[in-house]
C-alpha cells in the first residue's frame, strides 16, 4: 500500500514566513535539527519494519517518517498528550515547515499518534537511535570512548496498590475473561502490571527503575530501557554497556556503588573494557584511603548522567511514567533518547561549525572543552589504573 502523498506547493504565505523566519525560534531550532540529520536511513529503516494494513480500501496511510516526527516534536516542546500534539501541528508554522507540509493541510488525527506508538517495536527504537549515534560519529564526533552507567526509579502511572492485590489482578488479566471488557470486546486500557514496590532512602516507591549509560565526552544518551523497580541495578550494567557499543570500543566504564561486585568486574574484564566502578565496603574490609581517593575521582565523572536525569525530569516529567505498560513507556524514553541526542548533536555542529555529512575517511577528532577529564587524567593524578 503507498503511503499519503503530501505535496509542498511555494505560495504567498510562504513569502511573509521567509520574511519572518529570523525571528521565529522554532523555526529556527527546527531547521538546525533537519541540518544535523540525514533523515533517509532511519525513514528506511521505518519503511522497513513499522506494519501496515493489507486492506486497499479507505485513506492511505501517513508516512511512517511523518509520524517519527511528530512523536519528536511532542519531547521537543514538551506536549502531554496526543490530542494536543494535533492541535499545536494545526496551530504552528514552524512544525508544518519541520514535516515539509503545506499550511492548509491538516494534521494526522490524535488516533494514528497513538495507533503508531504502540505498533513501534523496542528493537526498531533500537536501530533508530544507533542509526543517529552512527551518523555524528561518520562527522567526526566521539561517541563511546567512556560510559557512565546509572538508574533512577520512576513512577507508575497507576496508583499504588499492594502486591496481593496485584498478583490477584495479573492472574485475572492472564484469563481469557480478563482480556475482555464488559462489552466483550478487546480490553483497550488496563492499569499498570508491570511495577511493584521497593525501598529507597526508607521510603517505599511504587513504579519502575531507569537504566541508561551515558557517553562521558559529550552526553550522548547511548543505552536505556526499564525494569520492575525490584530488579538490582548491577544486573544491568552488562545489557547497557552491550546495547552502547554503536561505534568504537568502549574505553572505560564508570558506575556507582550498586554496580559494585565480582560478576561485573568480570564481564569488563572479559569485554577489554577498563573497570570505573566505584568499590564499597564490605563485611571483611573497610574501603583504603587509595579506594577512598578512587571513588572521588570517579564520582566526579559521573556527574554527566546525573546531568541528563535532572534535564529529562525537568522538561519531560521523566521521574513518572507516561502510560501503563511498560513496553509503551519503554518506547516513550527511547523517544526522548532521540530528541536528546539529536539535539546536541545539532548544538555541537552549531558550536564547531562541522560540514553535514562529510566523508567518513576524512573526519575530524571533535571534542567539547569538557572531556579535560579523561581516563588517562585519572590515571596519572591519582596513581592508579582503571
Amino acid at each position: 500500500m503507498a503511503y499519503k502523498k503530501i505535496d509542498k506547493y511555494f505560495s504567498f504565505a510562504d513569502i511573509a514566513i521567509q520574511n519572518n523566519a529570523d525571528k521565529n525560534r522554532s523555526l529556527i531550532f527546527l531547521n538546525k535539527i533537519n541540518s544535523a540529520i540525514d533523515w533517509h536511513p532511519v525513514q528506511e529503516m521505518l519503511i522497513k519494519f513499522y506494519p501496515l494494513g493489507k486492506s486497499n480500501k479507505g485513506e492511505r496511510p501517513y508516512s511512517p517518517l511523518l509520524l517519527f516526527k511528530c512523536m519528536l516534536l511532542q519531547k521537543w516542546f514538551q506536549i502531554k498528550s496526543d490530542p494536543e500534539l494535533e492541535s499545536q501541528i494545526n496551530d504552528r508554522i514552524s512544525f508544518k515547515s519541520f514535516f515539509d507540509m503545506p499550511w492548509d493541510c491538516l494534521s494526522p488525527d490524535h488516533s494514528t499518534f497513538s495507533r503508531f506508538r504502540k505498533r513501534l517495536s523496542k528493537d526498531v527504537m533500537i536501530q533508530i537511535n544507533s542509526v543517529l549515534l552512527k551518523q555524528f560519529y561518520k562527522q567526526g564526533i566521539s561517541i563511546n570512548e567512556g560510559v557512565a552507567v546509572d538508574a533512577r526509579l520512576v513512577k507508575s502511572a497507576s496508583r499504588p496498590i499492594s502486591n496481593k492485590k496485584m498478583e490477584e489482578l495479573r492472574e485475572k488479566h492472564n484469563s481469557p475473561e480478563g482480556k475482555l471488557d464488559k462489552n466483550g470486546n478487546p480490553r483497550k486500557f488496563i492499569r499498570d502490571l508491570d511495577s511493584d514496590w521497593t525501598i529507597k532512602n526508607d521510603e517505599a516507591h511504587f513504579g519502575l527503575k531507569e537504566h541508561t549509560s551515558v557517553d562521558t565526552r559529550n552526553g550522548f544518551i547511548l543505552a536505556t530501557t526499564l525494569s520492575p523497580s525490584s530488579h538490582n541495578d548491577s544486573k544491568y550494567l552488562p545489557y547497557v554497556i552491550i546495547y552502547s557499543m554503536h561505534t568504537d570500543k568502549i574505553q572505560v566504564t564508570y558506575a556507582d556503588k550498586g554496580y559494585a561486585g565480582v560478576p561485573n568486574r568480570e564481564f569488563l574484564a572479559l569485554n577489554n573494557i577498563k573497570d570505573g566502578i566505584m568499590r564499597k565496603d564490605n563485611i571483611n574490609a573497610k574501603l583504603t584511603d587509595f579506594e577512598i581517593k578512587r571513588n572521588k575521582a570517579i564520582l566526579k565523572y559521573r556527574y554527566i548522567i546525573e546531568q541528563h536525569f535532572g534535564i529529562s525530569h525537568m522538561y519531560d516529567n521523566g521521574n513518572q511514567a507516561r502510560f501503563s505498560k511498560m513496553v509503551t513507556n519503554i518506547i516513550d524514553i527511547m523517544f526522548r533518547q532521540f530528541t536528546f541526542n539529536l539535539k546536541k548533536g545539532a548544538r555541537i555542529f552549531t558550536w564547531i561549525g562541522a560540514p553535514r555529512h562529510q566523508n567518513p575517511c576524512q573526519k575530524p577528532h571533535l571534542e567539547l572543552k569538557s572531556s579535560w577529564l579523561t581516563a588517562d587524567y585519572l590515571s596519572k593524578r591519582f596513581e592508579f589504573v582503571l
